[in-house]
């Protein structure tokens, strides 16, 4: 995701998108416990991602 695209997106909107690439985090390491992973890269994407989006909806929250 880019910051522009996040940033345009509502406060109600951005806490379901953590919860969901959270949620998502959660499964692939629980699958790559059992299986291997076509796309190891994923992880990064996710956690980047969730940081990217944690950062804004806390800019939002501070600013109004």
């Amino acid at each position: 995701m880019k910051p522009n695209e996040i940033r345009e997106m509502s406060l109600e909107d951005l806490r379901a998108k953590v919860e969901e690439l959270t949620t998502e985090r959660f499964n692939l390491r629980f699958r790559s416990a059992t299986e291997s992973i076509e796309n190891p890269m994923r992880f990064r994407a996710i956690r980047r991602d969730i940081a990217r989006l944690q950062t804004i909806l806390r800019e939002k929250e501070n600013h109004g």
